[in-house]
């Protein structure tokens, strides 16, 4: 009877060292923080894109520019808080560690990055100054 106990000791402590994946609807710090950075990319998104679409007509309202600068910052923000959510997480999607907000945050930042530049060339191109 004390062989189970022996053999079931190493097992046990084992599965102690597994990480367990956090519930559903739980709001871990990793997916908060994903969840953040996810939400300022979005935002630079949207700026960039409208700063974009404004930026075709021929009626400007002299703040391309500006709306570019803040949707860069939006975007480098959200890849920079991404990469280093993505870099320190220790499980995959559904860990709690905020994986699929950190690897949304860097797609959306990249996408708001270049939606700056492309307004910041366009003006250029067309003399406008903000």
């Amino acid at each position: 009877m004390s062989v189970r106990y022996v053999l079931a000791a190493p097992v046990a402590a084992h599965a102690s060292l597994q990480p367990i994946a956090a519930d559903a609807y739980e709001l871990t710090t990793g997916r908060l923080v994903g969840t953040t950075a996810a939400l300022v990319a979005l935002a630079g998104v949207v700026i960039g894109a409208l700063a974009l679409a404004r930026s075709t007509g021929r009626i400007g309202n002299g703040q391309g520019r500006r709306r570019a600068g803040v949707a860069l910052v939006a975007g480098l923000f959200g890849v920079v808080v991404g990469a280093v959510n993505l870099a320190v997480a220790d499980g995959g999607p559904g860990t709690g560690n905020g994986v699929i907000g950190g690897a949304l945050a860097l797609v959306l930042g990249l996408i708001a990055a270049v939606l700056s530049r492309l307004v910041l060339v366009r003006s250029r191109r067309t003399g406008t100054t903000g």
